[in-house]
């Protein structure tokens, strides 16, 4: 499916669109807010197919570890966004129950609000039994127009949940429905097919490298604890330590600025981020210090090539926390590996892709 820079730029829309939709990506992690910077899924969207109700209606959704919440566009809604995305109507399910409960999360090019009702949600063939979820009633501006994908299906911690909704997979451990209390993901390389999430098994096919396993340093968003970040040996980056969230639904590497700046200066990028495509393959690796290992991120991975045009797929961002400075670790460093996100020892692990 064609991405949402691809579908903006035929239209003419590309250059307008990012004018007025600057990136926000902070916005997401202020704690108790469920936000989601979507214009993130300019050139990366992995998203699968769910079922809601009796009959199944179906609807795409991408399965985001930065948040909580399941929503989907429904009948209520009469933003264009809603007009030509799939829409559910629970007047045609005989087991939806409706609530007077709302629901609203802010997001980086605006927000959607709607209201929470219980349904049958089947993903990946898993039934689960009345599962709370946002019906949405608005979805102000156009970004939500372009997105190939209909809603959201979130894949981090309760704590985080909007209008304090169930997530689904804590919904699949309670009813028992899940071999074992975690799920894996794996994202392909170069827009080839195969890409992922397993709900409950860790397939064994990826991790013929074996498997890092990292303790959460919060129960929140998949948050860990990294030492730093080091070119050919030597730190440049999160010297003394920092936090980094491991999330699917961010597509670049989301850096502080300072350290934002730093990378960009050392990899001979332009202030756009922009990079001479032949000197790509004498870039160094960019080396991730966790929990005592090293976890390379090659340049073949940390530079997206684009209608003959490089650039890095870093982005500069600050959010402040108690526990220093923030990175997120969305598709670009995901792609390297098989991540498994292990609730029931709050870990993650990762294993190295060939």
């Amino acid at each position: 499916m064609k991405s949402l820079r691809q579908r903006l730029q035929e239209q003419g829309l590309l250059e307008s669109y990012l004018k007025q939709h600057p990136y926000n990506l902070a916005a997401k992690y202020f704690p108790g807010i469920a936000v989601e910077p979507l214009e993130n899924y300019m050139d990366d969207e992995y998203f699968g197919t769910i079922s809601i109700g009796t009959p199944a209606q179906e609807f795409t959704v991408v399965f985001d570890t930065g948040s909580s919440n399941l929503w989907v566009p429904s009948v209520f809604c009469s933003s264009p966004a809603c007009r030509n995305h799939n829409r559910f109507n629970p007047a045609e399910s005989s087991t939806f129950l409706s609530t007077n409960d709302t629901l609203f999360i802010a997001y980086g090019t605006g927000s959607m609000t709607g209201v929470l009702g219980y349904d049958t949600v089947n993903v990946a063939g898993i039934n689960v039994q009345n599962q709370i979820f946002g019906l949405a009633e608005t979805e102000p501006g156009d970004f939500f127009y372009y997105t190939p994908f209909d809603g959201i299906l979130g894949l981090a911690f309760p704590s985080i949940a909007s209008s304090g909704a169930t997530p689904v997979f804590d919904n699949m451990m309670m009813e028992n429905l899940v071999d074992r209390h975690l799920f894996s993901v794996y994202l392909s390389r170069d827009s080839q097919g195969g890409s992922f999430v397993l709900f409950g098994a860790i397939d064994p096919y990826y991790t013929t490298r074996g498997i890092a396993w990292i303790p959460l340093s919060a129960e929140t968003y998949w948050q860990i604890s990294m030492e730093s970040v080091s070119i050919n040996g030597a730190p440049v980056a999160c010297a003394s330590g920092c936090q980094a969230i491991v999330d699917t639904g961010t597509t670049l590497l989301a850096v502080p600025i300072r350290a934002f700046r730093i990378l960009m200066s050392l990899l001979g990028a332009s202030s756009s981020g922009e990079i001479n495509c032949a000197g790509v393959s004498n870039l160094p690796n960019l080396i991730f210090h966790i929990h005592g290992k090293e976890f390379p991120v090659p340049p073949r991975a940390y530079v997206l090539r684009s209608n003959g045009y490089c650039t890095l797929g870093l982005q500069g961002m600050d959010v402040p926390t108690e526990e220093g400075e923030l990175w997120i670790l969305g598709d670009v460093f995901i792609r390297e590996y098989y991540v498994i996100f292990d609730r029931a020892n709050n870990m993650v692990g990762l294993s190295q892709l060939p």
